[in-house]
């Protein structure tokens, strides 16, 4: 099994792993710092280096219980040593991202108790899909001053593990619809927005609300009686 560095550093952005697999179209590591994707969150790109030769990486993907690592053409050989390097910019600015659409789902369920039925996002900009019933102009206005005052509140973000016991007494901790965890998880990794948020997640998030810098919501719409989308752009 791969071991997930960037579950305890999402900051990693070097790393040195052993290819214990190749697969076709890629290779398996016994670690990495790449985000493997999920949650609506990309996986992420860059490169590893093998004996002087540098390897692309355009994501990852789960395949037979694995996580390969995608790379065209030419392979690393299993139990060479790798240079990991992850393409920082993107990953950082979808890690900006990711704790931007948190603090909107925070400010959405403290203030409206609304659910979430659906959510997605690239590197900048992403939406999020709310069990509303009155939805309004004046509402996605305010929506936005309230987001960038949380923004503005410099609140610091930590994970955290929880057991599934522990998890089950936060009744709040699953804001989907439909919860999405399955039963045989038994440890939940969780992201805390101090004061405001805390969810069941996977992703990878930065370390306090300031740098995610200026929100934008730049569209909203109907998708049905009770599902209503908001789509948020960062504006640096």
């Amino acid at each position: 099994m791969t071991i997930l560095l960037y579950h305890d550093e999402s900051y990693l952005k070097e790393f040195e792993a052993t290819v214990t697999d190749v697969v076709d179209g890629g290779v398996v590591l016994d670690q990495t710092a790449f985000y493997t994707g999920g949650g609506g969150q990309p996986s992420d790109s860059g490169t590893l280096t093998a004996a002087g030769q540098e390897y692309q990486v355009t994501g990852v993907k789960r395949a037979d219980g694995n996580l390969v690592h995608q790379i065209a053409g030419d392979l690393p050989s299993t139990g060479a040593t790798v240079q990991g390097v992850i393409d920082w910019d993107r990953r950082y600015l979808l890690m900006r991202t990711h704790t931007a659409l948190h603090i909107l789902c925070g400010v959405v369920w403290r203030d409206y108790g609304a659910l979430v039925t659906g959510g997605d996002m690239k590197p900048g900009e992403g939406r999020m899909d709310f069990e509303f019933e009155d939805f309004s102009a004046e509402l996605v206005e305010e929506l936005e001053t309230k987001v960038n005052a949380e923004v503005a509140e410099t609140r610091d973000i930590h994970a955290h593990n929880l057991t599934r016991e522990e998890a089950d007494q936060i009744p709040d901790l699953i804001r989907t619809k439909i919860n999405l965890l399955p039963l045989n998880i038994q440890e939940i990794r969780t992201i805390d927005i101090n004061g405001l948020d805390l969810q069941a997640d996977g992703g990878t998030h930065v370390a306090n609300t300031r740098e995610v810098g200026s929100i934008k919501i730049v569209g909203h719409e109907s998708k049905g009686r009770l599902n209503k989308r908001i789509r948020i752009a960062l504006e640096d």
